[in-house]
């Protein structure tokens, strides 16, 4: 009988720390239940630059600690009991956009929350994921933060 290589489902999330992005965390959790997949929880950070300014060597340890931390409560936070699902969470160095495009090619979804900024805050997708839901490998699912409902659990 010959061996079959077989690719675990994935679906990939992104997660900032927003009341979104663990609200997205959680509705993929659900669904990794539901259809048997993997979560992986992708946490991006970058360092910030200006002109005259190169910051300290310790600063990309500061804040790979901090997005680490960041990533680790809403797993946490997110992951409810009798749900096995496994969830690795990566942080990784880069611009959130291409981050989560990189992660999600070979996914079932990818899943972020929306955090629509500016003056049509609860009617405009971000810029993260706007551009996600536009460049994509995979389906993307977009998960608005509902204060009500959050306020209720």
């Amino acid at each position: 009988m010959q061996e079959q290589n077989v690719v675990p489902r994935r679906i990939v999330v992104g997660v900032d720390g927003s009341p979104s992005s663990v609200d997205a965390l959680r509705w993929a959790v659900g669904q990794a239940h539901a259809v048997g997949a993997d979560v992986e929880a992708v946490t991006a950070w970058q360092h910030l630059s200006a002109p005259g300014w190169s910051g300290h060597p310790d600063d990309a340890d500061f804040a790979a600690g901090i997005a680490r931390k960041t990533l680790d409560a809403a797993v946490a936070e997110a992951a409810g009991p009798g749900r096995p699902v496994r969830i690795a969470a990566r942080v990784v160095r880069g611009g959130a956009v291409a981050s989560l495009l990189a992660a999600a090619r070979g996914a079932e979804l990818l899943v972020v929350g929306g955090r629509g900024h500016g003056g049509f805050a609860g009617a405009l997708l971000g810029s993260v994921g706007q551009h996600c839901v536009q460049h994509a490998p995979c389906p993307v699912v977009v998960v608005r933060h509902d204060a009500a409902r959050a306020s209720a659990r």
